[in-house]
Order: structure tokens, then sequence, then C-alpha cells
């Protein structure tokens, strides 16, 4: 099914995953000329972007129509004192997609009483270069064509999961939301490992670095599971295996990520809170 682009849509918060987010509607061909931007503060890059495109940039809500889809972007922490203002872009038809971490349906609802079709979504830092993976909440006034429209504009910068329970975005920011800086963390620890076997720092660091670029181009590349991938890899009795012994034992890797997600989730719970 062919979804049809929104008309028009207000950005609140053209920060970098405001910013991330407005690359990809304009890459799947969105027009410029329907997007405003809303940012007390915009970089540099976005001033000259709007200008560049013919985005309206801190347009007064009465002097816009009545957008089909209004984006949530800003700090989380500022949901309160921007209230009013994202309430006077609000129509009954307006689709609200908020990113803002810790926020729930409810909180979203409670402060935006005039909008009757909220989504909640939680994408990832990899939306920068497209490939991010965003989960996403819809509330019950949300209609089959505005999850349609929301998965379109979600799915430029990445892949779309769609979850029945609200509930589940706790542990969505544990494994995904958060989980670029575990991979990250991954290729540290991978280089000091490279550094104390006896190689020179910085070989090390692109050694790791490229490892696991390319480990994660075959992840993205293959239909194959993960645990496929690794037994592919894993000659018995060889190098990879040795090193597997250590990282599956009873207390190597999957046991201390369970417990980094774990504080992880519990940490989302709290902020929500």
């Amino acid at each position: 099914m062919t979804v049809s682009l929104p008309q028009s849509l207000v950005l609140l918060g053209a920060g970098k995953m405001g910013g991330a987010m407005l690359e990809g509607w304009l890459r799947i061909g969105m027009d410029p000329a329907g997007i405003s931007l809303v940012d007390p503060h915009p970089s540099d890059e976005i001033v000259a972007l709007a200008q560049e495109k013919g985005m309206a940039l801190n347009p007064d809500a009465e002097r816009i129509a009545p957008p089909d889809v209004l984006v949530l972007a800003t700090k989380p922490q500022m949901l309160d004192t921007a209230a009013p203002a994202v309430q006077a872009f609000i129509h009954p038809k307006t689709l609200l997609i908020s990113i803002l971490a810790g926020k729930t349906l409810a909180n979203l609802a409670a402060r935006l009483p005039t909008a009757n079709a909220i989504i909640r979504a939680m994408p990832n830092l990899p939306a920068a270069v497209q490939r991010g993976v965003t989960a996403a909440a819809p509330g019950p006034g949300v209609t089959a064509a505005q999850r349609a429209l929301a998965d379109a504009l979600l799915g430029s910068i990445g892949r779309v999961e769609w979850l029945d329970d609200e509930g589940l975005i706790d542990a969505v920011t544990a494994v995904s939301g958060s989980g670029p800086a575990y991979v990250f963390h991954l290729v540290e620890c991978l280089a000091a490992a490279g550094a104390a076997a006896g190689l020179p720092p910085a070989i090390a660091e692109r050694l790791a670095r490229a490892t696991v670029e390319g480990a994660g181009e075959m992840l993205f590349q293959s239909p194959l599971p993960p645990a496929t991938l690794r037994q592919n890899v894993t000659s018995p009795g060889g190098t990879t295996a040795a090193a597997l012994d250590v990282l599956m034992a009873d207390d190597g890797l999957k046991p201390l990520m369970v417990a980094a997600v774990s504080a992880a989730k519990r940490r989302a719970g709290e902020l929500s809170g």
C-alpha cells in the first residue's frame, strides 16, 4: 500500500534527533514547503537548511494551517513549560508523534488535552545515519491511516517496530535506545584488549572499530540469525572458539549484558515516574 506523506508537518525541536528525522523526511520526498520548524535556539545548520529549502522557522501557530502531523522532539524536561505553545499547534485531526523519553501517552494526553491521536516513539542514535530503529506505541485514538503515516515518517530513519503494549518502552529504551553506547564501549574494550596483547593502541583501535563496522554490516545484509553467523565464523578448537569459551561461560558476557539492560530498564522506569 502506498502511503501519502503529510501535506503539513510541524517539528518542535530540531536538535540532533529532530534534525536526523527532518533529513529523513526530505529524503523520502516530503515537500519542504509543508514543513514548519519550531526551535528557540536552532543551529546554524538548521537555519541554513530552512532558508535553502523554504521551510518556515519559528512561525506563529495562528499563521500556519492546522498541521496533519506534529512531531514533538524537545527535551523531555521542557514538556511542562512548552505545553501551552505546543497546544497551539494541535487541532482535532492532528497526529501527535512524541519522541520524548520517559513521557507516557498518559503524560502527553494530560498536558495536551486537545490531542486526540498520540503515538509515543523511541528512536535511537543511528537514525543520524539512516540506520536507526524506532519502537512505537499508538494511543487509542490513532487510526489505521495515521499509523501508516507515522510508519512512513519513522521509517525514513531506519526500521520501525510497533508495540501493542506501551509498557514495553522501558525495555526498548534499555536495549535499542541505550544500545549504541554498549556497542561503542565494546569497541573500546576490544581495542584495549588488543593493546594488552601487544598491538600499538592506534592500530588496535582501528582494527576493533573496523571489525564491529563489518560485523554490523553483515548483520544488516544477512537474513541469518546472529547465532548462525557466530557459528559460521567459529572453527572447532580454533582461536575464536577459545575466546568464546570465555565470553559464553556462565559468568561471561550474557549475564553481564542482562544486568546492564536490567539497570537501564529500571532507570528508565524511574525517569518515567
